[in-house]
């Protein structure tokens, strides 16, 4: 929620993905419309690791010229300065 709320106080379109027998596996759990570009966020707990198949379409999306990324709790001031950056560069 920390992570969506910051995203959204930035002026970004979110969609919390969930993944289920009846949706495509491996998608990020953020899809993310911020400033005219597509982000795709993985958010995994500090021990977490993203499987191979988030880590395929994590890929697959930065090949199509989109940013995708995982994001760990220890990162977030990070992100939090590349969200306000991305937010206010036209």
């Amino acid at each position: 929620n920390k992570v969506r709320k910051l995203l959204e106080s930035n002026g970004a379109y979110v969609v919390k993905y969930f993944g289920c027998a009846f949706t495509k596996s491996g998608v990020p759990d953020l899809l993310v419309c911020l400033n005219g570009k597509f982000l795709a966020i993985e958010v995994k707990a500090e021990k977490g690791k993203a499987s191979d198949l988030q880590l395929h379409n994590i890929a697959q999306i930065q090949a199509s010229g989109g940013i995708a990324m995982v994001l760990y709790p220890k990162d977030f001031d990070k992100f939090k300065s590349f969200v306000v950056q991305l937010a206010h560069n036209k």
